[in-house]
């Protein structure tokens, strides 16, 4: 994560306690660090860590996340947690319970599996293995968490619930073409989780959204294209419409001001994404600007025009 290079006023959620699951990389890191930097204490779980990699098999560990929630100004909490693991979750559970008793803020990010995608194979000639493994990482490992975390959410009134999601509800109500049909089916039951969710917290007044980022320019997807967060824009060579893209922290910023927004509960059983959130509270990315990513992926990269940020970011 590179340093920030414009002014940013964090909200204040001092005294407050964030659980991040899946927080070890992408947007779900950026979450943890930007809740820290407004005071808060945030759990960070994942099944990266010092001790051992995942199967996703990347570098990033829950203990870096958890250090730059500390350089942020808050404090990091690592937690090795598998989330498709009922008893490591109430374990989890257990351990917030005893020192906080509550929850404020949710955050589930838990995924992992673009890896197990074979891109563009059908059904039939996709992996059933690695097609079953994406279905229980996007759907079964949400309703784990949910089970076991809710709990300590409900205690007190008002506390907020994040699914992590790739994709409006628009935008995945049509087939994902290039993908295959269970990253497809995972992506798009996020929707329906959030509608769930805010239907099953509001008698505790609690908020449920589902929330997704525009083009990341995720650890993986600058890996990808050969390019850090410095020199990004190195890779508009390579996809000119990569320009709309947003560093992870402009979701971060959105979900910290999400928390401290005492109407939010007019958000509830939407899926947000990172653009529509920024214009709500007024939050620009790292270099100024306001990218709109899903407008533009529907009215320019969809629609077969050419690259052209204008009006966009």
């Amino acid at each position: 994560m590179s340093e920030q290079s414009t002014p940013w006023t964090p909200p204040d959620l001092t005294g407050r306690v964030a659980l991040v699951a899946g927080g070890t990389r992408g947007a779900s890191r950026a979450i943890a660090v930007e809740l820290g930097r407004a005071g808060a204490t945030v759990w960070v779980t994942g099944r990266s860590s010092a001790a051992a990699r995942s199967e996703v098999g990347r570098p990033e560990t829950i203990e870096e996340t958890a250090a730059l929630v500390d350089a942020a100004g808050g404090r990091g909490v690592p937690v090795r947690c598998d989330h498709l693991d009922p008893a490591q979750v109430q374990a989890l559970a257990a351990r917030v319970d005893a020192e906080h008793g509550r929850l404020d803020v949710l955050v589930d990010g838990v995924w992992g599996g673009d890896h197990l995608m074979t891109w563009g194979a059908p059904v039939w000639e996709h992996d059933l293995a690695a097609s079953l493994r994406m279905l229980r990482l996007g759907i079964e490992s949400h309703v784990v968490t949910a089970h076991a975390l809710l709990p300590l959410l409900l205690r007190e009134p008002g506390g907020l619930v994040v699914v992590m999601t790739d994709g409006t509800a628009e935008h995945n109500s049509r087939y994902r073409t290039g993908t295959t049909l269970a990253f497809h089916v995972a992506k798009a039951a996020s929707h329906p989780l959030a509608v769930a969710l805010a239907a099953e917290t509001a008698p505790h007044g609690c908020t449920a959204v589902a929330l997704t980022p525009g083009w990341l320019r995720s650890e993986a997807m600058l890996e990808g294209f050969g390019v850090t967060e410095e020199n990004w824009r190195d890779a508009l060579a390579q996809e000119p419409h990569f320009a709309i893209s947003e560093s992870p922290t402009f979701t971060g910023r959105c979900v910290a001001a999400l928390a401290t927004d005492r109407q939010r509960s007019r958000f509830s059983g939407r899926t947000l994404d990172s653009g529509s959130l920024a214009r709500e509270y007024g939050i620009d990315d790292v270099d100024g600007s306001r990218p709109d990513g899903y407008r533009y992926v529907a009215e320019v990269l969809l629609a077969g025009r050419p690259a052209d940020t204008t009006g966009y970011r």
